[in-house]
């Protein structure tokens, strides 16, 4: 007598609880707009920061992403 072939059940998707993503989820958004300031915002009257430092390691990335700084 043959054995039948062994059955694949349909994999499931793993569910992560809501209470494990939202920190990684904020410290994801706090990183992003601290970047997003320092490439789109940290310029002249609004720097927080005294001297061009920021600006000009920035400023490559400022024109590609279409922040006017001139």
């Amino acid at each position: 007598m043959a054995q039948a072939p062994p059955v694949r059940s349909a994999s499931l998707p793993v569910q992560i609880p809501l209470r494990e993503i939202l920190p990684w989820a904020v410290f994801a958004l706090v990183i992003g707009m601290l970047l997003f300031y320092f490439v789109g915002v940290e310029q002249g009257a609004t720097s927080l920061f005294g001297g061009s430092f920021i600006h000009e390691f920035t400023h490559d990335g400022r024109h590609l992403l279409g922040f006017p700084c001139h």
